[in-house]
């Protein structure tokens, strides 16, 4: 599977640690950045990454921050992108099996490394229910339409 990483200064040291078990587990590691934990603003990363997803250069997408809030709300803003921010492996689980999530949005400053991965895992490997979930999907996508003007 082909996975876009990316992270701001609070997520690259878990950017690093998830790269690594992604590659470990066989998966293509597309890396939109940042590179060292010097200060860097998440928005351009993350729509980066959205984009990259949309577009289909990636299977789904990773960002990481420090709680992951903004990284997920500035990778929602790319019209596709079902980010979704996971801190469990319940609410991995649920965001692909019910809302269909193409982006995992983690908190670099909440999980630990062991916790994080186990979290990633769920997330990939969890496919979307459809049924009563693709109706409500798909609701979610014609608001997303009526606000682009598309």
């Amino acid at each position: 599977m082909r996975i876009a990483l990316g992270a701001d200064h609070a997520g690259y040291p878990l950017k690093l640690a998830v790269a690594k078990h992604l590659v470990d587990h066989g998966h293509e590691v597309i890396d939109l950045g940042t590179d060292s934990e010097e200060s860097v603003d998440y928005p351009p990363i993350c729509a980066a990454v959205g984009r990259s997803v949309v577009g289909g250069e990636a299977d789904l997408g990773i960002v990481i921050g420090g709680s992951g809030q903004g990284e997920q709300i500035a990778a929602n803003k790319v019209h596709g992108v079902r980010a979704a921010l996971c801190l469990s492996e319940f609410t991995a689980r649920l965001a692909r099996e019910h809302n269909d999530a193409n982006v995992l949005s983690l908190g670099g400053r909440i999980l630990a490394d062991a916790y994080a991965m186990a979290i990633v895992d769920v997330f990939l490997t969890t496919g979307f229910e459809g049924g009563r979930h693709e109706r409500r999907v798909n609701q979610v996508a014609e608001i997303e339409k009526e606000e682009c003007g598309k």
